[in-house]
């Protein structure tokens, strides 16, 4: 008998996002706290016995989300942490999966990275295979150095890649806006930005180490002091790709946000409040700025990938 199973991994937000000097193999070394919010991707996978795969992407009404721009072949994550599980375990069948998007294509949320973590997931069960949750993220960690996180979930301290992962200590709700924009910003670019402005001494390197005061306002549940701490060193790279981000960043100050900084890679900003409705206030004024092609708003900490019950 077919089974078909669903399975929704959460958008990440960048407490800290601490990036060191290119290395020989391509890769930044990275410090960064992570913290997943309520905001999902879900995966429904359904074997086949071909042997193929096929990719569809459904958009909710009234979402801001562009189908269009995600990819339905052999470059999505989806697709490919499917490959790489049927791989790594032999798996002859194929699998349809059906993505629901939930999180803003290409704006350092990790959308992708969510795909990927459901749908090995999904896979995992639907195939029968016996997968544990250290044999995905291994797997994961091959995807992409988000993936694990949108394993896990909740709120992480990454370390090498950003794949390394301690769990951090967290007391109670924090209460984001994040306000989106049509076009994306691609990752490789933004950190090729990076590179340059590093090389023409526009921007210092950090100390690649993770803030105490973020830990310590984490496991205070202090929105006010997380926000004195937060940074991310991609943000001038963002700016100066997509100078417009400017504009939110004032607005959000303007709306008396405890913080607001570009989330991961951008374009996405994330501004932190200080109680859910403080976060529909800032999202309101946002909107009336008109500075965002959508806002939304979310709480973290959310859990990791998880199967769900239709």
């Amino acid at each position: 008998m077919t089974r078909t199973v669903r399975a929704k991994a959460p958008a990440k937000v960048n407490l800290q996002l601490t990036v060191g000097a290119r290395r020989e193999d391509g890769y930044h070394p990275l410090v960064s706290v992570f913290q997943a919010v309520d905001l999902w991707e879900s995966v429904i996978a359904t074997p086949r016995t071909d042997g193929r795969i096929t990719l569809t992407v459904d958009v909710p009404a009234g979402s801001p989300v562009d189908a269009a721009a995600v990819p339905v072949d052999g470059t999505n994550l989806a697709w490919r942490a499917a490959e790489e599980l049927a791989a790594a375990y032999g798996i002859a069948d194929g699998v349809d999966l059906r993505i629901r998007k939930g999180i803003p294509v290409a704006g350092g949320m990790a959308g992708g990275s969510a795909d990927a973590a459901a749908a090995l997931v999904a896979c995992a069960e639907a195939w029968d295979i016996g997968a544990t949750r250290a044999d995905l993220d291994r797997i994961g960690a091959r995807l992409g150095a988000d993936v694990p996180f949108s394993l896990h979930g909740h709120t992480a301290v990454g370390l090498g890649r950003g794949d390394e992962l301690t769990p951090a200590m967290t007391h109670g709700s924090f209460h984001w806006v994040f306000a989106t924009q049509s076009r994306g910003l691609s990752t490789p670019e933004v950190y090729a930005e990076f590179d340059r402005r590093l090389d023409a001494g526009e921007q210092a390197l950090s100390d690649l180490e993770v803030d105490s005061g973020v830990m310590t306002a984490l496991m205070a549940g202090d929105p006010v002091a997380l926000g004195n701490c937060m940074i991310n060193d991609l943000e001038p790279a963002a700016l100066s790709l997509m100078p417009r981000l400017e504009r939110v960043l004032d607005e959000a100050e303007a709306a008396e946000a405890c913080a607001a900084l570009v989330s991961g890679s951008g374009p996405t900003v994330a501004a932190l409040a200080r109680s859910r409705q403080h976060a529909l206030a800032i999202a309101a004024h946002l909107k009336a700025a008109r500075v965002a092609d959508a806002v939304l708003t979310a709480a973290g900490p959310a859990s990791g990938t998880v199967l769900v019950q239709d």
